[in-house]
């Protein structure tokens, strides 16, 4: 028997604002469905990951004008 792959690193955190998991960047719904998802589906979510935890990083940074007074 093989594992299916899987992004989970154990961070099993939601974030509020974006709904994606803090630790693999998938959503609720992809989590869900995960054990139900063919290998192929499970990658093609997979290859979009980083993206995803790479744009909600640059979204949760505060910009410099807010460091204005």
């Amino acid at each position: 028997m093989t594992s299916a792959s899987t992004p989970c690193i154990k961070v099993c955190v939601i974030d509020p604002a974006s709904g994606l998991c803090e630790g693999c960047g998938r959503t609720l719904d992809e989590i869900a469905q995960w054990s139900g998802l063919s290998e192929a589906e499970r990658l093609a979510i997979m290859a979009v990951l980083p993206e995803r935890l790479q744009e909600r990083a640059a979204e949760s940074k505060p910009s410099q004008s807010s460091w204005r007074a």
